[in-house]
């Protein structure tokens, strides 16, 4: 990082100072998103040994007004999330042209096909508003999209209709259009009432689209899966979304070890996958915020049960691998260690190389999803040290989960407002941040070096003992490139004499 720089050891009292800045009213609530893990009598996670608490502070509320909060909306959790990765099928922004435009191909969703033919995943799709859509009606308009859609795109194989804020103010009854097409073009048509003004956050988002797999794909018949004959180690990927190709990095591993991937939600995925998922022995869900609405259902409807689980790291690779064969016979069981065995010298050559440059160094994260605490233990296996960590848009029962990947004394934040955020990085000095990318450029002109943690800053995978190399190697680069030394705030540097006439 630019100059050395001790950060304050005791966090409570610069929460407090951070939030003196506030009216009192305002101080008051933001306090209760703002803690300290803290002590617990609870067990130690058998993988990570850790147990703190983290679950004291108050989450998934509404951000307050002007405080310019880093979360997305409901619109953002359905399209830009769940559905907008699914590569066969067209999603349509029904609404003005701006949410599809900023949620166009943002997210780095990788997959295979051929674009504009079978695949749809970097096309934009909007019925384009206009005022007198507002005034009358978007109905028609939906409806004469989804015609050219089928003109110009005939092998699609269905549609999404993802409503922006503007549908649920005037009534649009997307349910009937899409009723209507599923009869005359006999494809699958989902209706998602995902409007951005709904719920406090992308959460949401991402339950209302869980809700819409549900109602309109699992209760609409078999599709694909009526003629699949499932096996005995068919397993679903639930919740990963290939960013940067991370679900081909896992479902190597899956594949190596003798499981048969099913289905990848979302990324990467066909409707057909999706279809033939109630097929499955065993849903195995990676973020379990986004998804974890419809592995329920799955396990009270068709008896499929679910487990999270976290490719992040090689601690945690090994321990999932082998969590996940306890599911199977002793086939599979004796495979995952067999794969943990392949990779152990990459794992070495990985750690040898990179532990000594990073070991020691210290992170502040700030995510969505699964992210503030999954990735922790790809950080402690290089020797690096959470400072901080916190969510987007998590509920209670991510910050009771984070209690078993950071350790007492760590910050905690969340739905940390733009000010905190850059007051505690100015305060703890961190080596490094992982965050968004509107966080990227304010924290590099403070001279910290910063990853990209929402689509791995270009890079990737992230996921499996590859993308592990890939991590370190990227981590690397961040903290000891020494440009951070080389130059000071413009504050902190002497005026240039002026020269002698």
């Amino acid at each position: 990082m630019a100059k050395d720089h001790t950060g304050p050891e005791d966090y409570e009292a610069m929460i407090e100072e951070v939030l003196d800045a506030y009216p009192a009213k305002a101080k008051k609530r933001r306090a209760k998103h703002l803690t300290v893990a803290a002590p617990t009598e609870e067990e130690a996670d058998p993988t990570t040994g850790i147990a703190s608490k983290c679950d004291t502070q108050k989450s998934n509320v509404k951000s307050v007004p002007g405080v310019m909060t880093i979360r997305g909306c409901a619109y953002a959790g359905s399209k830009g999330v769940v559905w907008g990765p699914i590569k066969d099928m067209v999603h349509v922004s029904h609404g003005p042209v701006g949410c599809g435009q900023y949620s166009w191909s943002q997210r780095r969703n990788y997959y295979i096909g051929k674009t504009g033919v079978d695949s749809f995943v970097t096309m934009q799709f909007t019925t384009d508003f206009q005022e007198k859509d507002i005034v009358f009606g978007g109905d028609k308009k939906l409806s004469k999209t989804i015609d050219e859609i089928e003109e110009l795109f005939p092998l699609n194989n269905g549609t999404t209709i993802q409503s922006e804020c503007p549908i649920g103010l005037i009534g649009d009854d997307i349910e009937a259009v899409a009723r209507e097409k599923n009869k005359e073009y006999d494809k699958t048509m989902v209706p998602v009432r995902c409007e951005g003004f709904r719920g406090v956050s992308q959460s949401l988002g991402h339950h209302i689209a869980n809700d819409a797999v549900r109602d309109w794909v699992f209760e609409k018949g078999e599709g694909a899966g009526k003629d699949y004959e499932p096996g005995p180690y068919d397993v679903n990927v639930i919740g990963d979304y290939n960013i940067g190709g991370d679900a081909w990095a896992s479902r190597i591993l899956l594949e190596e070890m003798g499981l048969n991937v099913v289905g990848n939600w979302s990324g990467d995925a066909t409707l057909a996958e999706i279809e033939r998922a109630p097929k499955a022995r065993l849903n195995l869900i990676h973020c379990y915020r986004s998804m974890n609405y419809i592995c329920r259902y799955m396990e009270e409807k068709y008896d499929i049960g679910w487990m999270e689980y976290n490719f992040f790291g090689p601690t945690q690779i090994a321990a999932s691998l082998r969590a996940i064969a306890k599911n199977f016979d002793e086939t599979i069981q004796e495979n995952a260690e067999k794969v943990i065995a392949k990779y152990q010298p990459l794992v070495d050559d990985v750690i040898a190389k990179f532990k000594p440059r990073l070991e020691g160094k210290s992170v502040m994260l700030y995510v969505g999803g699964l992210r503030p605490r999954h990735v922790v233990t790809a950080y402690d296996d290089l020797g690096m040290v959470i400072a901080g960590t916190g969510y987007e848009f998590g509920h209670g029962d991510d910050y009771k989960r984070t209690g078993h990947y950071v350790k007492e004394g760590t910050l905690i934040y969340d739905d940390v407002t733009g000010y905190e955020l850059e007051k505690f990085i100015e305060k703890v000095r961190p080596d490094l941040v992982g965050s968004g990318i509107k966080e990227k450029y304010p924290v590099q002109k403070m001279g910290i070096p910063f990853r990209q943690m929402h689509s791995w800053d270009y890079s990737g995978p992230y996921h499996g003992y590859d993308g592990f190399a890939i991590f370190a190697r990227d981590m690397d680069l961040a903290i000891n490139n020494p440009v951070w030394g080389m130059y000071d705030a413009p504050w902190n540097t002497d005026a240039a004499p002026i020269a002698a006439e």
